[in-house]
């Protein structure tokens, strides 16, 4: 199943399930299931009853906006997480995950521009696997971290890199508003038989720039969520967005950095493809 968050043409947000290129509306306005994706994550309420929802009222996939799926509390990236990117930005033998936070109203859905600020020259992208945490977790065994996992989404962690190498803490190149793109769809950890066969790939104007297997991750899921639960208690609908791998436009040569009208695709197997254009602020 694929789940979404979306606006109907007559503004009405809601979430609901993709089916043969529709979604079902599983919100307030239509079946009721809970109020947003978020809490029926947390209730476990996804797939309960989904094939009696069929008469709900649906609206064809082109019709609405993508929202994010989610709305977290808290985002937690993990940055050079592949041998690829530690190798092309010089960042080798890490000890520990490298981490930090995106805030949620940096947030764009899938068809929605990625701002590209005033302020910088230096505008790239980051295609990135997203995990949606299902329950509370602090302190998390790597044993045990499978089962907090709610499932999954694309992410674009689209980064201002003047900003972000100004000093040794990114905060700053990560949070420009319109920057975190999310979506389009959650795929339910159940629905993903092998996380490591999973690939992802982004594309600048139709041309990859990134490919690479899950399997490829440094610092794996298991180890990320021990990691990161060690040190902050993390709610349901909180997402860890798991690393890019080498091939990001900062360090092609010439630098393949992201213009005015430039067309990022990430694509991950079995959970979709989010699509944004850059538009100059």
């Amino acid at each position: 199943m694929r789940y979404a968050t979306y606006r109907k043409l007559d503004g009405t947000t809601t979430w609901g399930v993709e089916r043969d290129g529709r979604l079902i509306n599983l919100g307030p306005s239509g079946a009721a299931v809970a109020a947003t994706l978020k809490d029926a994550i947390s209730a476990g309420a996804l797939g309960v009853d989904d094939d009696g929802h069929v008469g709900a009222d649906s609206v064809a996939i082109d019709d609405v906006e993508f929202l994010p799926p989610v709305d977290p509390d808290k985002i937690l990236c993990i940055g050079v997480n592949y041998k690829t990117h530690q190798e092309e930005t010089g960042r080798l033998d890490q000890k520990a995950p490298t981490v930090f936070t995106r805030f949620s109203d940096t947030q764009m859905g899938h068809g929605q521009p990625a701002v590209r600020p005033n302020s910088t020259t230096q505008f790239d992208y980051e295609g990135e696997l997203a995990l949606v945490i299902g329950e509370p977790a602090y302190r998390v065994s790597e044993a045990d971290a499978w089962d907090v996992v709610a499932g999954y989404s694309v992410y674009n962690d689209f980064s201002v890199r003047d900003w972000q190498k100004a000093s040794s803490q990114w905060t700053p190149g990560k949070n420009f508003p319109n920057t975190g793109a999310f979506g389009p769809f959650f795929v339910p950890a159940c629905d993903i038989v092998d996380v490591d066969a999973m690939t992802l790939e982004t594309r600048v104007n139709g041309e990859t720039r990134q490919s690479a297997s899950l399997s490829d991750l440094v610092f794996t899921i298991p180890q990320i969520i021990a990691f990161v639960t060690g040190f902050t208690a993390l709610a349901p609908g909180d997402v860890i967005v798991t690393g890019t791998p080498g091939g990001v436009g900062m360090f092609m040569s010439p630098p393949g950095l992201l213009e005015h009208g430039d067309v990022v695709d990430v694509e991950i197997s079995g959970v979709g493809t989010l699509t944004n254009m850059v538009v100059q602020e």
